[in-house]
Formats: structure tokens, sequence, C-alpha cells
């Protein structure tokens, strides 16, 4: 575990909300010359805490498709029945979010499809391919209101 002070804790925000800034933006943001600045940018990228850099896509605007979440419960609990089925998600370019969970069901996804029958046709497939789901409930996202791409916690230095 890496310890993050008061400096980590902007960068990974400021990164957060703009992979694209400048390394001279960035270090000005921070207040930190620009050496030191991108020397803690590699160092929170080799530890880890820096996945990648992603463009943050308005796929509504990009086609006129459904956002559906799915709540998934298996019916059994094995490390070979939730790793099946968790090999099966990354090979869906439907789903583009997977949380396990703890509580009362086991997954939440979030999927893009073209249209509901898509979606549909989609999960009557994982059904078909019998990877342990006891039950599943569908969720139509009718409007987002926050979005995790628009802006990353404000921790302030208590976590630091």
């Amino acid at each position: 575990m890496i310890k993050l002070d008061r400096y980590d804790l902007a960068i990974l925000r400021i990164l957060a909300r703009d992979g694209r800034i400048t390394k001279s933006r960035l270090a000005e943001e921070v207040n930190l010359s620009i050496s030191p600045a991108w020397e803690r940018v590699k160092k929170l990228e080799d530890s880890g805490l820096i996945r990648g850099y992603r463009a943050d896509i308005d796929w509504a605007a990009a086609f006129k498709g459904s956002r559906i979440v799915v709540e998934v419960t298996l019916s059994r609990h094995t490390a070979q029945d939730m790793r099946r089925f968790e090999e099966r998600v990354l090979g869906a370019s439907e789903i583009v979010q997977c949380y396990a969970t703890g509580g009362g069901v086991d997954y939440v996804l979030h999927v893009v499809a073209r249209d509901i029958d898509h979606y549909q046709r989609f999960i009557d497939s994982l059904l078909v391919e019998e990877l342990g789901i006891e039950r599943y409930f569908t969720y139509i996202v009718t409007k987002v209101v926050k979005d995790f791409g628009e802006g990353a916690p404000e921790w302030g230095d208590s976590f630091g």
C-alpha cells in the first residue's frame, strides 16, 4: 500500500478529471515544479493506482442505444462458478462495467445495447450458456445523473 500525501491526492483528482493535462499545467495546479510532479505521476502509475488513461465517450451521442443495469445472483458460489461467469463477462462487449458485490446480489453489470431487443437476446444467450445464473433483475437507465468521469471525489488531506 502506497502512502499518499496531499500532492498525490491532488494529482489523482486532476488526472481523473483531465487525463490529457500537460505536465506543466499539472505541476502548476499542484504547486510543484514539473520534474517532481511528473516523478509523482510515474510513481502512481508504477504502483498501479493509475491504471491507464481513457477517453470519456458520450455513448448516447455516438449511437442510439440503451443503458441497462443488471443485478445477477448465481445459484452456486464456488470459485470455479464465479470464475466461469467472470470470464464470460470479460469477453462480452455489451458489458461495459461489472462489479462483484457482497450482500443481496453477486454482480452488478452495466450493459450497453443497441435496443431492448438486443439486450434481451444478449441475456438469453447468457442463460443458454448455463453460467449458473439463478436470477437477474434488469433496470433500464432513463437518465444519467452523475457519471464517474465527471469528477473524482474530494477526499482532502485526511487520507494522506
